[in-house]
């Protein structure tokens, strides 16, 4: 006989179910209790039975579980109430959100090893790595208004508001470094204000609302800027001389057209420019641009205060088109200033051998240095001792070409101390001595200038020079005493007019002992601490 009754499908007691799918009695019984794999029924002694459906139930439980899904969530699954495509879909989103929690937690732990923070900086760094993009946005956020409050310069205000930072998930070192940095940036008071200044020049100045057009210009126009000035910086241009009015010249020309105000290059031009760059001149602020650039992930522009300190030194130094060459002009047409005419030393027929004697002095100093002292610090703060001696070389190099009417052919940046510095200093000042000694030098032009006044300013610069040299390696700075003294009231004629500021060629004059003698009294007015 045959049998057509279709058999009954299998139950499965607890542990036969949890031998099947690897799991636990007691887990298979707690998920169980809660309706993850509810019973198909039970057996006559009173025990759990489940169907061939359990299995696929728990199989499915424990993947979800493992992905990190929580009990509701995965019963909601099982139960059809929520679509497994769906489901998935939520937990990838919140799992990604926890990944790039991780990733931030990872980057900050890094950067508090890499820095050995202090418990401060670590909690700082902790509450950073706990705050939401949307919480780190804010913060800057409410910084900005309230630097701004009461202001009316919505277009400063919105290239503010444009550019908040936005740590990525997965930021590098240099991010959470920056954003450290940033988070006590918007706590200082200076910055605040630095801010606030700029947004009231703009409120004056260009109050409308920002514009990315404008704002590309701005950038062009900075580019422009710092391209030329770091090209005459690189060329060893001194800002507050006359050749640097040509620089400010061409600066003037791209500037002025995105300008409401003047229509040509003049003291009104160029007092408006230095009155925009003495506005920008803020290193905190500017800070402040440089750290969001870095969250972001954009180019960081390089720190414009160097090329900002030459700009405007060159602007109130040449203040008009022509002024300083003008003002040279008339110094040099009216002979040597009253206060120096008792001199015998500066006088045209002798100046030559005065020189002669001061290049003797510098060479003795010279001679007194060491290789071992070339990495020392000097009064000249750009400069340690070798670049010292290249400058003391170099200098004698070019006067003595200028002279002979053949400007040397070596780069200003080359090597010109060779591997002996005194036998390249000897060489350069032989040449020096052999062009000045031409007869009637003293009186020749060159340009508006009589070559007395070029003898005039080698000597200057030999003597304050020699004087730095001395200073950093310490030997006697009183070399030339009497020569030095005799010169002052020159140097304060030629010089005492010029800026000294950040960027110019001297710094602020500095008090000279009740006692001291001509070198250290000419250091002094020429800004060495004495």
């Amino acid at each position: 006989m045959h049998n057509d009754t279709a058999p009954e499908p299998p139950e499965f007691s607890i542990g036969e179910l949890a031998a099947r799918t690897g799991l636990s009695v007691k887990l298979v019984r707690h998920w169980s209790d809660l309706g993850i794999t509810p019973p198909a029924g039970r057996s006559a002694s009173g025990y759990r039975r489940y169907g061939p459906e359990a299995v696929a139930r728990l199989d499915l439980a424990r993947t979800l579980r493992d992905l990190g899904l929580g009990l509701p969530e995965i019963r909601a699954v099982l139960d059809r109430e929520r679509g497994l495509a769906e489901t998935a879909a939520v937990h990838a989103d919140a799992l990604e959100a926890q990944i790039r929690t991780l990733r931030l937690q990872q980057a900050v732990l890094r950067s508090a090893g890499r820095r050995e923070s202090t418990a401060e900086e670590l909690r700082v760094l902790t509450e950073l790595a706990r705050m939401s993009a949307a919480e780190r946005e804010e913060t800057v956020r409410a910084f900005v208004t309230g630097a701004l409050d009461g202001i009316d310069a919505p277009g400063y205000r919105g290239a503010l508001l444009a550019a908040l930072p936005d740590l990525p998930g997965d930021p590098t070192a240099e991010q959470v470094d920056a954003w450290f940095e940033l988070s006590a940036l918007v706590r200082d008071p200076a910055v605040s204000a630095g801010l606030r200044r700029m947004a009231a020049y703009a409120a004056e100045h260009s109050p409308s609302v920002h514009e990315e057009d404008h704002a590309r210009e701005a950038e062009r126009l900075t580019d422009f800027w710092v391209r030329r000035v770091s090209s005459a910086m690189a060329d060893g241009l001194a800002p507050d001389s006359p050749s640097a009015d040509g620089v400010v010249a061409t600066v003037v020309a791209e500037w002025l057209p995105a300008q409401e105000g003047p229509a040509a290059d003049g003291a009104e031009a160029r007092g408006l420019l230095l009155a925009q760059l003495e506005m920008a001149a803020d290193p905190a602020v500017e800070r402040y641009w440089q750290l969001i650039c870095l969250i972001n992930g954009l180019p960081v522009r390089p720190d414009l205060a160097a090329p900002g300190e030459w700009l405007m030194t060159a602007l109130r130094a040449n203040p008009a088109p022509g002024a300083l060459a003008a003002r040279h002009e008339a110094l040099y047409a009216s002979g040597p200033p009253e206060e120096a005419d008792g001199s015998e030393a500066l006088r045209p027929d002798r100046i030559v051998e005065t020189f002669a004697s001061v290049l003797a002095g510098v060479g003795k100093l010279v001679a007194g240095v060491g290789a071992d002292r070339f990495g020392d610090p000097t009064p000249c703060a750009d400069w340690d001792v070798r670049a010292l001696l290249e400058h003391l070389v170099w200098e004698n190099l070019m006067w003595a070409g200028l002279a002979a009417g053949a400007p040397p052919h070596h780069a200003r940046d080359a090597d010109h101390l060779g591997a002996d510095h005194v036998a390249a200093f000897r060489e350069a000042a032989a040449r020096t001595l052999t062009a000045f000694r031409r007869p009637g030098l003293p009186e020749e032009r060159f340009g508006p200038a009589p070559g007395r006044r070029m003898v005039e300013q080698l000597l200057i610069e030999m003597l304050v020079h020699g004087w730095d040299l001395a200073r950093a390696t310490g030997q006697p700075t009183g070399f030339a005493p009497e020569v030095a003294a005799a010169v002052l009231p020159s140097v304060r004629e030629i010089y005492g007019s010029l800026p000294r500021t950040a960027g110019g060629s001297f710094a602020p004059e500095r008090p000279a002992p009740e006692h001291a003698d001509g070198n250290d009294r000419l250091a002094a007015y020429l800004g060495r601490a004495v």
